[in-house]
């Protein structure tokens, strides 16, 4: 097997998903209002990583005239608050589906099917998709993802637009499952020196574009970076589609390459941020002017998480689970489940499930492991209805579940027992519940503790620090996301063209926003 090819392939697909203050009354944008149009059309721009302290500072540094456009042109806000876990693939679920991770059931980047008895891996790494295979992942990434592993009971905003008469495309997006049959091809290079078959059957848009896999222009030669899972490429695809009057009722296009940048150089970089500007420079160069891209168009630009910076000392920033866990017997990638196996740890970043596979061993032993290590914010795991959070910082255990007494600011109900320090909430007289360090923080855990079948439990790490795998990036010295924590969970919301508010500022929200804009 030639391993450059693998190499090529593992970092075209991979690397593209695996990728503030206290709590502010929650708000609801009222953007600029550019037409009079009964039709509008929205591009939702979707940049991994994309942060408000460096695209402030790009701004500032005129090094980013379009996003600055886009800003003095809307309305902007920094607290959008992402689904959990911060990873791609489970934001691009909830952001497609209107749904958290307990009903679209992608828990997260990497994660155990119990029924299957197999990890289950969308890429993580060049190292671990070695461990894992080839052609596994490509299985997992290309076809099973958006076919079989997101939950048919939920409908994605592409398959909803189509049921309603609207056209939708979607360019880069890792998850982009719609109504009309597609072929993903492998590159014949590619096809020829690894065991892939020559192609995959995918059903996604109408107008579906994913790298080299599968493309819209055919003068679009920006495939040699990653296989075309790039800026420039999904700009080039947006261009095309302009000047070819082609552009459908609504378009998602995910940028991604920022979230590469972030994580080598840290959060505060802003080069990541300076590449994607220039294409976006290109896409509005399309129109006679700036302004004429502001006719009919809604024009939507967001991040999916943040990152936090972690700490460069390998030794104290990452945590092994497996040091902490040496006396059980945990499966390794690739290995087949037998009787000896006692427990499998997926490490997703800053969040990691820990499942236990044998039944003679206890979930609560395991997470009294972990709470003595410092670096563990809090533990967490299910028990009947409830959910259970300890943490090493507080005394006592924190029980919730929905319905009850207790009100937080998006309206939902909580019965709540304990210590409710350990997930920083703010709870009055009145029995409103504020969220603090974790927006949003007991619905987005409940969406996470009954995402997957099976006993496990979630450890999420404090700022600084990273939970590593068997074979898992690290990022020592960079900056890595998938906590709760606000530092990982905030992101800025650009928005021109409407005048419609959004009920809450959360990721979860916006697909029925933009379905009522398209009503």
């Amino acid at each position: 097997m030639n391993y450059r090819f693998i190499a090529l392939l593992s970092i075209s697909i991979i690397l593209i998903i695996s990728c503030t203050n206290d709590k502010k009354e929650e708000t609801s944008p009222i953007v600029m209002h550019t037409s009079d149009s009964p039709s509008p059309k929205v591009i939702l721009l979707v940049v991994d990583s994309l942060m408000d302290k460096p695209l402030k500072k790009a701004i500032q540094d005129d090094k980013a005239p379009a996003l600055e456009f886009f800003l003095k042109h809307g309305q902007y806000s920094n607290e959008l608050v992402s689904s959990y876990p911060t990873m791609s693939v489970t934001i691009d679920s909830t952001l497609l589906t209107g749904t958290n991770p307990d009903r679209h059931k992608i828990p997260g980047l990497v994660w155990y099917k119990e029924d299957e008895k197999q990890i289950i891996s969308y890429g993580n790494g060049f190292l671990e998709t070695l461990k894992y295979g080839v052609t596994n992942m490509a299985q997992n990434s290309l076809s099973q993802y958006n076919n079989a592993d997101l939950d048919k009971n939920v409908k994605t905003i592409h398959e909803e637009l189509d049921e309603n008469g609207k056209q939708t495309a979607s360019i880069n997006a890792v998850i982009y499952r719609g109504n009309y049959k597609h072929i993903l091809k492998i590159p014949k290079i590619l096809a020829k020196t690894t065991s892939l078959p020559a192609q995959y059957k995918t059903n996604g848009p109408e107008i579906l574009s994913l790298g080299d896999f599968i493309s819209l222009d055919p003068e679009n030669n920006h495939v040699i970076n990653r296989l075309g899972l790039n800026d420039a490429f999904a700009a080039q695809e947006l261009k095309y589609l302009l000047i070819n009057d082609l552009l459908p009722e609504f378009t998602i296009l995910y940028m991604p390459e920022n979230d590469h940048t972030v994580h080598r150089k840290g959060p505060m970089a802003t080069k990541g941020i300076e590449k994607l500007d220039k294409h976006l420079q290109e896409v509005l160069n399309v129109y006679p002017s700036w302004e004429d891209a502001l006719d009919n168009v809604i024009w939507i630009v967001m991040g999916d998480s943040s990152q936090s910076a972690v700490k460069k000392n390998k030794k104290k920033a990452l945590i092994d689970l497996r040091e902490s866990l040496s006396n059980y017997n945990v499966l390794k990638l690739g290995e087949t489940v037998d009787k000896n196996n006692e427990i499998v740890i997926t490490a997703n970043e800053r969040m990691s499930y820990v499942y236990k596979i044998n039944e003679e061993i206890s979930i609560k032993k395991i997470a009294s492991k972990l709470q003595a290590d410092s670096r563990i914010a809090w533990i967490a795991w299910k028990n009947n209805e409830m959910v259970q959070v300890i943490s090493e910082g507080h005394k006592g255990i924190l029980q919730f579940k929905p319905g009850g007494p207790y009100k937080d600011i998006y309206n939902q109900t909580w019965s709540i027992n304990g210590n409710h320090d350990i997930l920083d909430l703010d709870i009055d007289e009145h029995y409103q519940i504020s969220y603090r360090n974790y927006p949003d923080g007991l619905s987005r855990l409940y969406g996470a503790i009954h995402s997957q079948k099976g006993d496990f439990l979630i450890a999420d790490a404090k700022p600084g620090y990273e939970f590593i795998g068997e074979s898992s990036p690290e990022h020592a010295g960079g900056g890595a996301h998938g906590s709760m924590h606000k530092d990982d969970s905030l992101i800025p919301l650009i928005i021109t063209g409407t005048d419609k508010g959004i009920k809450h500022l959360r990721i979860v929200d916006l697909k029925s926003w933009i379905l009522e804009i398209l009503e």
